[in-house]
């Protein structure tokens, strides 16, 4: 398998051994462009997501594994055939479809069940994001981007009128890891493809995503922007230019309007 990242919680025992925890092992797709780095799934990102917030909380030892599946070596082929990442591993356990995944961080590792808070608004509310999105980046008119858009102000609306840190309070929870990886992607392939920004006058959310910038949770998990770009274009069948193989990657994190604590 390709170059393996161990969470910093993972080595931080304070005292505790790191064998009095579950060790969890989770496979995630490397990125398109070296095929090392963390790559640009949002599958992968949100589990990585709420395995690294239990990692923080020292409940699991975590292991994060890039595999790249343009050329996935021997032994995965061997052990998952044609599957694909995001994999979990518990105890030597395989969890390889993402609604199992997430069952089995609910009910079966430590904490888990904290993170997957029921909030039916919540639910409905970043339901289908991802699928504006693509069709966004496909179609390129107004229309789609204004459908986008739309659901983006209900969104920050969300946030004004609840007045908290994230989604259902001033704890993550497992929308929070399911929502900012598909803003990032929203922000970074938005831009990119169809000069689609998120309006400054959302503040709520530009505060929400400041917030979500200063976590190590999201940082150590977030793609670099080039390997969001080429998640769409190899999509959209449009071929990598070859500078881009060279550039160092770059991650776009910075807040355009000014956010008051």
């Amino acid at each position: 398998m390709s170059a393996e990242v161990e969470s910093q919680q993972s080595q931080e025992t304070n005292g505790t051994s790191k064998f009095d925890v579950p060790e969890i092992e989770l496979i995630i797709k490397a990125s398109t462009i070296d095929g090392r780095r963390k790559g640009a799934c949002l599958f992968c990102q949100e589990y990585f997501m709420d395995l690294y917030l239990l990692a923080e909380l020292k409940t699991i030892s975590l292991k994060v594994t890039t595999v790249d599946m343009q050329k996935p070596p021997p032994d995965f082929r061997t052990n998952f055939e044609a599957t694909h990442p995001p994999i979990l591993i518990d105890n030597g356990l395989a969890i390889l479809e993402n609604e199992k995944i997430e069952r089995h961080i609910m009910k079966n590792i430590p904490g888990g069940y904290n993170l997957f808070v029921q909030d039916k608004e919540v639910a409905t509310l970043i339901e289908n994001l991802y699928v504006k999105l693509k069709l966004m980046l496909v179609k390129k008119d107004e229309a789609k981007n204004n459908a986008l858009l739309s659901h983006l102000r209900k969104i920050n609306d969300h946030l004004s009128a609840r007045n908290t840190r994230f989604l259902t309070g001033d704890t993550m929870c497992c929308f929070d890891c399911e929502l900012m990886p598909r803003l990032q992607h929203i922000r970074v392939a938005g831009k990119y493809f169809v000069d689609f920004e998120i309006p400054t006058h959302l503040t709520a959310l530009w505060r929400y995503m400041y917030h979500m910038y200063q976590l190590d949770a999201f940082t150590q998990s977030c793609p670099a922007d080039q390997d969001i770009i080429n998640h769409y274009k190899l999509q959209q069948s449009l071929k990598m230019k070859k500078h881009e193989e060279l550039e160092t990657p770059t991650f776009t994190t910075y807040i355009p309007i000014d956010i008051s604590e």
